[in-house]
């Protein structure tokens, strides 16, 4: 499976952004799904996890309200919906992939994962 997470870029706080992951390589609508992000000099962290029909969601704390993960197997896309960005949010995202159509919140339960893209939210 290969991830290409693209929508990055540079907002003021208070802005929003919409991330998108393409996946190929097959069996997307089968996997649950994950965007985890690390800003500089921090661990990698949960964000948020979607399963495979996109009927069950979850989300760190910190981003409640303002964040919503969504798919579209018909076009083998992941989104990430950003809203009331903060500069606490900047980091670099990563969409993942699992083997199983369950969520998770934890990284080592992903199998693969796409590049990143970098958010820069400025105060």
């Amino acid at each position: 499976v290969q991830l290409q997470a693209s929508g990055g870029g540079l907002v003021q706080a208070g802005g929003s952004l919409r991330l998108s992951c393409a996946a190929s390589g097959g069996l997307f609508s089968t996997r649950a799904m994950g965007w985890f992000r690390q800003a500089p000099g921090k661990e990698r962290e949960f964000v948020a996890t979607i399963n495979w029909s996109g009927r069950d969601t979850a989300y760190v704390d910190s981003v409640l309200g303002r964040f919503t993960i969504s798919r579209d197997n018909a076009k083998n896309l992941l989104y990430l919906r950003m809203n009331s960005l903060k500069p606490e949010d900047t980091a670099v995202y990563y969409c993942a992939a699992r083997s199983s159509s369950v969520i998770a919140r934890t990284g080592y339960e992903f199998d693969y994962w796409g590049q990143g893209t970098l958010v820069t939210v400025s105060s």
